[in-house]
């Protein structure tokens, strides 16, 4: 197929083509991917690199770049080795003749010590940079030590502070080398934060000082290049809906009794947001509660021993009835727990679990009546457009990141339906609270913690 780049894309094309080093911000689905193959495409014909390292999200490592670059004609004949699998496996293909090179953002630790000092990449292209958000991260600190050796870095994200400005630093760096935000997290942090919450000498919370957001978007402005699909495409409509749900007298006896024994309990621990961890919202006790309320919301919750406790089957029963509705029509559904998706497929023999590129291409052909995700493993790249246009959220997460990056997999270029996302919300229980933060896109730990705090004074 013949790439003719979009307004938007030329832009960003243009943008690339200035910098050695830069940042693409842009939304989900203005075709990151394309505009950032096409440049590593015209850069291997100039000669000004030969080898390019491609880190990613694994499902994204595993099937987007691949397709991706085959489907154009322009980039069809790039010569690309997965560095994926077992580490036999990793070394073969990191041995393997080839243009571009693939790895999950998972093994880079493994790659840096696999090449004991070497490196061989005059580029590197982070797709999902936010993910290279705290310092504390192994994969980070060896990505810092060998990036500088590549002359050519481009960072893609369509959420790039998903937490709040603090996020900016380390991905930045990974860009600049601290050129524009500071060498060090500490010297960002003083020169425009304030701290908020703390415990003592501990700062759970970090407020940007007055001025401080347009300052930093100032310095970013020459090697990071923001765009909305908003103003750029016009996408059929998005349309959402919210189905409320309701336990009969008896489960709400068995789910209130739970939570007074199983759940308010834990009030009596200090509930903080942890600021370092890359994959929780919420951290200490409010990840505990938040995450036994909402699997009680769903139907079912863990005990200590790490067994199921049935509640009810509401959501489940909500879910057949937009089955139902839907006739033919294929239904992405998003799910957060284990149990969740168990009990799916129980109800549904039909529902088929994300795998890899075979799910992927079947999903796309029309071949699977309900795709079953995790909105951690469906979040970033993945092109799912050409399969369906409804999805379904069984349980709702906290992550406004994770939210977003989900419902942009059916809402992006090649979508020709209106998109409905419908949330199955339990009355009564913490699925309004997070709906609500959801809607009103409270994207900062504070807010969800607030939500977290609402509900359980309310049931005290």
């Amino acid at each position: 197929m013949r790439f003719t780049p979009r307004p938007h894309q030329e832009l960003a094309l243009d943008f690339l083509r200035k910098r050695d080093r830069c940042a693409l911000f842009l939304d989900m689905g203005l075709g990151k991917t394309v505009v950032t193959l096409t440049h590593v495409q015209e850069l291997l014909d100039d000669y000004a690199i030969c080898k390019c390292l491609i880190i990613a999200p694994k499902r994204v490592a595993e099937d987007t770049w691949t397709r991706e670059s085959g489907k154009w004609d322009h980039t069809s004949g790039l010569r690309i080795s997965s560095i994926l699998g077992s580490a036999e496996q990793r070394r073969a293909a990191l041995a393997k003749k080839a243009e571009v090179y693939i790895i999950n953002r998972e093994n880079v630790q493994w790659l840096v010590e696999e090449l004991k000092g070497q490196w061989p990449f005059d580029m590197v292209v982070i797709d999902e940079l936010s993910s290279f958000k705290s310092t504390k991260a192994k994969r980070w600190r060896c990505l810092k030590r060998v990036i500088k050796l590549s002359p050519f870095v481009i960072g893609l994200t369509g959420t790039p502070a998903p937490n709040g400005y603090m996020d900016l630093w380390p991905e930045l760096y990974l860009i600049d080398g601290g050129q524009r935000l500071g060498r060090t997290l500490g010297e960002y942090r003083t020169r425009y934060f304030n701290p908020g919450a703390h415990k003592g000498h501990v700062v759970f919370e970090w407020r940007l000082k007055h001025g401080a957001k347009e300052m930093i978007d100032h310095l970013l402005s020459d090697v990071c290049l923001s765009m909305s699909k908003e103003d750029w495409l016009t996408l059929p409509p998005v349309m959402t809906s919210t189905t409320y749900v309701h336990m009969t007298s008896s489960e709400r006896k068995i789910y209130d009794q739970l939570q007074r024994d199983r759940v308010l309990p834990l009030l009596g621990q200090d509930v903080v947001p942890l600021q370092e961890s890359e994959s929780a919202v919420v951290g200490g006790t409010a990840a505990v509660l938040s995450n036994k309320l909402l699997q009680m919301a769903n139907g079912a919750v863990y005990d200590d021993a790490g067994c199921i406790f049935h509640i009810h089957d509401a959501k489940l029963d909500a879910l057949s009835e937009l089955a139902e509705a839907y006739g033919d029509e294929p239904l992405l559904v998003f799910y957060n727990y284990r149990h969740d998706a168990d009990r799916i497929k129980a109800a549904f023999p039909k529902a088929v679990e994300m795998g890899g590129s075979e799910t992927i291409t079947a999903w796309n052909e029309g071949k699977i009546p309900m795709l079953l995700c995790h909105p951690a493993s469906a979040g970033h790249g993945l092109n799912l457009q050409q399969g369906g246009h409804v999805i379904v959220w069984f349980g709702l997460p906290w992550s406004l990141e994770l939210y977003q990056q989900a419902n942009a997999r059916l809402n992006r270029m090649g979508q020709d339906k209106p998109v409905m996302i419908h949330h199955l919300a339990c009355a009564d229980t913490i699925d309004t609270n997070v709906l609500n933060v959801l809607e009103h896109k409270s994207a900062t730990q504070k807010n969800l913690l607030d939500a977290l705090k609402i509900y359980l004074a309310e049931e005290m």
